[in-house]
């Protein structure tokens, strides 16, 4: 049984933009958190970096659960229940004024683990033919969210606080769910394979095949190293005279070039030859830019051609990674490959913030650059040893 185009597009374009909402105000947090979060009462730099890790970690957890409910219960009431948490998290984080209470928002709003039941009704809601097309779809709109947040949290940051931007996410939490409610129309669940139900012997399967732990070990890295790193940049911004009103500026040319540089690094990293060594490339990039923004931090130039070598590489392995676990898992293992995928995701998230908040409050900058080195330098060992390719 199939499903008409313009019911398929509708449900593409509306879950994508659902997913945005969420996403955006998440990610305008970034640029501006640890310059605010050290102003709230009860601050040290372990609990800032936990307040902005947690939410991994409660992403990690709640991901399997709420795709197993989602199969009992549905797509549809699962998301709004997650929505729900979201937006109690961004009220929760808007109302305090002490960073335990930010914990316990950001807290709500990682358990609002609705990821991979959003993937799912996609999945319900199209047919095979347009289903890679359609996870395609909500890939760039994650891409474009996070640049798209970074030039508009410190614009926001600094008319309305970060305080603002979490009403905001309140306020986008509510409009994903008038939008789910009158414009995704409800799946007809013998249309697509069923994506959050583990199967034992795929789960055994995928977690012995060193190709895809080294991807996992990837994205850990990858997503650890973004959240530790931005406990150091927005302070090191104002250091080099950078206000809330004209950060954004440098943020607007730092990601749009990052941007233009993403296409020709995709192409190249989607031909079939040697995939791991250009990963391995980019991970050296990634390590170049952590050591140029440690040695050169006091310089302008030094920071933007650093932070811009750090997210033109960091764009193009974001956009990569998930593919190159959907080639090298077979389609019975798919679902579940990207399922850890993503919970490992989170956890770096989690790690980044925590260990970085750690790290900063005993070592300072060279604690949370050592630490983003380290973690490139053991990503590079792995694809070193492993050299068979992709």
């Amino acid at each position: 049984m199939s499903i008409s185009t313009s019911i398929e597009r509708r449900a593409i374009i509306t879950v994508a933009s659902i997913f945005s909402l969420r996403m955006l105000g998440l990610f305008m947090v970034y640029p501006v958190f640890a310059i605010y979060a050290f102003q709230l009462r009860n601050s040290t730099p372990v609990l800032v970096g936990l307040a902005l890790g947690i939410y991994g970690l409660t992403q990690a957890l709640f991901q399997i659960p709420f795709g197993f409910a989602s199969d009992r219960l549905g797509r549809k009431p699962l998301i709004m229940f997650g929505l729900s948490l979201f937006i109690l998290g961004s009220v929760i984080a808007a109302l305090s004024d002490s960073i335990y209470g930010v914990v316990i928002g950001r807290c709500l709003q990682g358990m609002s683990a609705i990821g991979s039941v959003m993937m799912a009704l996609v999945a319900d809601l199209t047919r095979e033919t347009v289903r890679a097309r359609a996870m395609a779809v909500m890939g760039i709109t994650i891409g474009l969210s996070f640049a798209l947040a970074m030039v508009l949290g410190p614009v926001l940051g600094d008319w309305a606080g970060v305080q603002g931007i979490f009403w905001l996410m309140a306020v986008f939490g509510a409009l994903a769910m008038l939008l789910l409610w009158v414009l995704v129309p409800d799946p007809n669940r013998s249309l697509g394979p069923d994506l959050t139900k583990p199967i034992r012997a795929s789960l055994l399967k995928v977690l012995a095949n060193q190709e895809l732990l080294q991807l996992n070990l990837g994205v850990l890295v990858l997503h650890a190293s973004l959240v530790a790193l931005f406990l150091k940049i927005p302070g090191t911004l104002v250091e080099l005279g950078f206000e809330g009103g004209t950060v954004w500026r440098f943020y607007l040319v730092l990601i749009v070039s990052s941007l233009l540089t993403a296409p020709p690094l995709l192409l190249w990293l989607e031909k079939k030859t040697a995939a791991n060594r250009k990963v391995g490339l980019l991970v050296f990039t990634l390590l170049l830019s952590e050591g140029g923004f440690y040695c050169f931090h006091k310089s302008m130039l030094g920071v933007g051609i650093s932070l811009w070598m750090f997210f033109s590489a960091f764009n193009c392995l974001e956009a990569s990674l998930p593919s190159l676990v959907s080639k090298l898992a077979s389609s019975r293992e798919r679902g579940t490959a990207l399922g850890i995928y993503s919970s490992v995701q989170f956890i770096g998230l989690f790690l980044g913030g925590l260990a970085g908040g750690w790290l900063d409050k005993d070592y300072g900058m060279v604690g949370v650059l050592g630490f983003c080195m380290m973690l490139a330098m053991g990503w590079l060992v792995s694809i070193t040893v492993n050299l068979r390719g992709y």
